[in-house]
């Protein structure tokens, strides 16, 4: 009995020694029947975010296609930098890319009609032609495509180009302006620039005060030079207001600007300031009578005036003038003083009523009106 009993110890040992070379993995147990395979887990996943493409974010924000193109000796084309450097007398062709482009270039250029400056539109481009170029001529030429419907056009503001051109010019540092003098007008809500535009890239500009004379540092603070613009006063105020002028040196030369007197000015921006006085409100028949319409205003702001008088619809015959001056109030301040009479001859019934004076400027307009009538 007991030999038999060793040997059945002696079998169970054996196969619990083939069973141990065969267990699973540590920490795992054989499956139930019909037990699910997935382990159920605690571990956090951080969910995966699609990366958006790159033509996704330009959706978002539309990037500016630069569409103009310069040509060059030997038919040769190349895109402009923000800068160019050209001889004044040289010919400037610009091309722009598309079927409907439109240009802007020096004031100078268009307010004289210069015929120098030709615009075509060819099939798949806008060209600019200048010929004969000069130092007048340095500034911002600058195009872009429309896109219209029907009539209707407005600016593509993903399709624009430009450039900035220096033409420079033997004896000419400054562009020139055309007067030997010019007013520049200090408000303390706006910028002010003294325009001294250079045709070389390179030269140093200084400002200048003409009494007492001495040089006026740009700092940077209060006033900076930008060569597309002249020098920038910031925040202009009463102390900058007199006579300057700038210098400017380049290859071993220096020149002198024009003159500019600075004029402070302290008058609210907004629709015009309008007060109307009649020579008489009581008119007796036969006599001649005169309305004035008078705006005080910023010393660079034109005003226009219509009137609304009571023989209008008859066609009754008056006289209206015009007028502006400027005026010093002491203390640097100066204000513009706008003007419009209206003189009727012959006072007779169909003029008695309401004379109504409306005075505008881009900030609005403002109506004023007076009665008048027989004494």
């Amino acid at each position: 009995m007991k030999l038999w009993l060793l040997l059945g110890l002696l079998l169970v040992h054996e196969a619990l020694e083939e069973v141990t070379g065969q267990q699973p993995p540590k920490n795992k147990r054989p499956k139930e029947p019909g037990e699910n395979r997935i382990k159920p887990t605690n571990k956090k996943v951080k969910p995966k975010i699609p990366k958006m493409k790159d033509r996704d974010a330009a959706d978002v924000t539309p990037k500016t296609q630069s569409i103009m193109v310069h040509m060059m000796d030997k038919g040769r084309f190349q895109k402009p930098a923000a800068t160019l450097s050209l001889t004044a007398g040289q010919t400037l062709e610009l091309r722009c890319k598309g079927n409907k482009i439109e240009w802007s270039y020096p004031a100078d250029l268009d307010t004289f009609k210069d015929s120098r400056l030709s615009l075509k539109q060819q099939e798949r481009y806008g060209q600019l032609t200048l010929v004969n170029s000069t130092a007048a001529d340095t500034g911002e030429f600058s195009c872009w495509g429309q896109l219209c419907h029907g009539y209707l056009c407005r600016r593509d503001e993903t399709k624009s180009g430009s450039t900035y051109i220096f033409f420079t010019e033997k004896g000419e540092l400054f562009v020139p302006s055309p007067s030997y003098f010019d007013v520049v007008y200090l408000n303390p809500d706006r910028q002010a620039v003294v325009p001294c535009r250079v045709t070389v890239l390179s030269a140093k500009v200084t400002l200048h005060r003409e009494f007492p004379a001495k040089e006026i540092p740009a700092n940077g603070t209060d006033i900076v030079y930008d060569v597309k613009r002249g020098f920038v006063y910031l925040q202009p105020h009463s102390d900058h207001q007199g006579v300057v002028y700038c210098k400017a040196e380049a290859g071993g030369k220096s020149q002198i600007s024009v003159k500019y007197q600075l004029l402070y000015v302290e008058v609210p921006r907004g629709p015009p300031s309008t007060t109307i006085l009649a020579s008489s409100n009581k008119v007796g028949s036969g006599d001649d009578i005169s309305v004035l319409c008078t705006v005080l205003g910023e010393p660079d702001v034109e005003v226009e005036f219509r009137w609304i008088y009571p023989g209008q619809k008859e066609e009754r015959p008056v006289t209206i003038q015009d007028s502006w001056r400027l005026i010093h109030r002491g203390l640097g301040h100066t204000t513009r003083i706008s003007q419009s009479i209206m003189t009727i001859e012959d006072f007779e019934t169909t003029d008695v009523g309401y004379y109504i004076c409306t005075a505008q400027n881009l900030q609005g307009a403002t109506t004023v009106a007076t009665t008048v009538e027989f004494s």
